[in-house]
């Protein structure tokens, strides 16, 4: 039956038709849109790179 759809509608309409709400899928960094290595916590929702990058200007301290 999916061998059938995708054929008659092509993969990428099949593959994106519902959108995922749930899962590291629905999540991404709001400033590389990167879905790898995101963190969450405080409502953050940016991926690590980015956050070594922009800690200090959102007001975190590293302390040793």
């Amino acid at each position: 039956n999916k061998t059938y759809i995708n054929l008659r509608m092509g993969y990428s309409k099949v593959y994106n038709s519902h959108p995922k709400t749930y899962g590291q899928g629905s999540r991404c960094c709001r400033v590389c849109y990167n879905h790898h290595g995101l963190i969450r916590k405080y409502s953050l929702n940016i991926c690590r790179q980015c956050f070594r990058e922009r800690a200090e200007a959102i007001g975190f301290h590293k302390y040793k």
